[in-house]
């Protein structure tokens, strides 16, 4: 089914107003890659997205947990 140009613009318009967007740069011959990503996060029956936001919580968590002691 073909989205009309009206739906487009509107999605755009959501996702900016509702969503922050990150970019993330993996080497391809570093010794992580996005297909491990992708693998683990599927290993642990959740999103790509999901999976990166929870390890970035976790590491702020651990951080925190570093600097209070």
């Amino acid at each position: 089914m073909p989205v009309s140009k009206a739906q487009i613009k509107a999605t755009a318009r959501y996702s900016k107003k509702t969503y922050d967007t990150v970019l993330v740069k993996i080497r391809k011959d570093s010794d992580l890659t996005l297909s491990m990503i992708k693998e683990h996060a599927e290993t642990m029956s959740e999103s790509t997205n999901s999976f990166i936001v929870r390890a970035i919580k976790g590491a702020i968590e651990r951080d925190k947990a570093k600097t209070e002691t």
